[in-house]
């Protein structure tokens, strides 16, 4: 199996697959060091775009599989079109938290989402459009704030892979209990896509009750370069400001980081 994507979300994931025996073929990512993760002499390749290495990775995948963890890129043709299963791990809730995992959860808190968490899908042309394998669905309350409910995230996606993980390497569908299974899930809100473009409406919700929760990134900022600068341009508001000098170790090392220092692709 391939892996596609960046920092020590991909890296666990990457040694956690190798670890129960599963070939690891080629690792691609930013950081050598993520290929080392499955044992020494993993390949790796260092793509910006993926889709550009389309024949390489064919050629590489033993297996057929390619898993899509903390990863940004998109996949286009030809790629999508080689046979490969490409699964996608996904911070979010689909199809509500389409998008980039940040923007997500600042808007989940600002539109009063009741539930959060990931989701394992198959890809697609779409962005975070593809068939849901599984998710790992969690409450929000009230006082959840962004870098609470984004580190909830991380950990479920980590969990939701390793979960996934069998019945994927055997090209099965797979069962993954309900994490609340006293409780129906509520229905799904529709489909929404939180990208880049969605930080231009933040202004419109400086008002609102949840805005200093929802906006108060913790030990995220410096791993949401985009969302700190998009707050930053807003000015000053109320409750907590980011605080990028703060590193995610103190509470779990980033997904965006590697442990040295999620489209179809988030």
């Amino acid at each position: 199996m391939i892996f596609v994507g960046e920092g020590a979300l991909l890296r666990r994931a990457v040694a956690h697959a190798a670890a129960r025996g599963h070939r690891v073929d080629l690792v691609c990512s930013a950081d050598p060091l993520d290929a080392a993760a499955a044992g020494p002499g993993t390949p790796h390749l260092a793509a910006p775009d993926v889709n550009t290495r389309a024949a390489e990775l064919s050629t590489a995948c033993t297996d057929g599989i390619v898993w899509s963890v903390n990863n940004r890129q998109i996949f286009r043709e030809p790629l999508l079109s080689l046979g490969l299963r490409i699964v996608n791990v996904h911070n979010g809730l689909l199809p509500q938290h389409r998008g980039l995992p940040s923007v997500a959860v600042l808007f989940a808190l600002l539109n009063g989402d009741t539930a959060y968490g990931a989701t394992v899908h198959e890809v697609d042309a779409g962005i975070d459009t593809g068939p849901v394998l599984a998710e790992h669905r969690f409450p929000l309350g009230p006082e959840d704030r962004f870098h609470q409910v984004m580190l909830r995230g991380v950990r479920a996606c980590q969990s939701l892979f390793e979960e996934t993980l069998p019945a994927v390497a055997a090209g099965l569908a797979p069962t993954v209990p309900p994490t609340s299974p006293t409780s129906p899930a509520p229905p799904p809100r529709p489909s929404a896509y939180h990208g880049l473009r969605t930080l231009a409406r933040l202004a419109d919700h400086r008002h609102a009750p949840a805005f200093a929760r929802a906006t108060d990134l913790g030990p995220f900022a410096a791993h949401a370069p985009e969302l700190a600068a998009a707050l930053d341009r807003l000015g000053p508001g109320p409750g907590p400001r980011p605080r990028p000098g703060l590193t995610a170790e103190r509470t779990l090392r980033s997904p965006y980081a590697s442990d040295s220092s999620s489209g179809n692709a988030t």
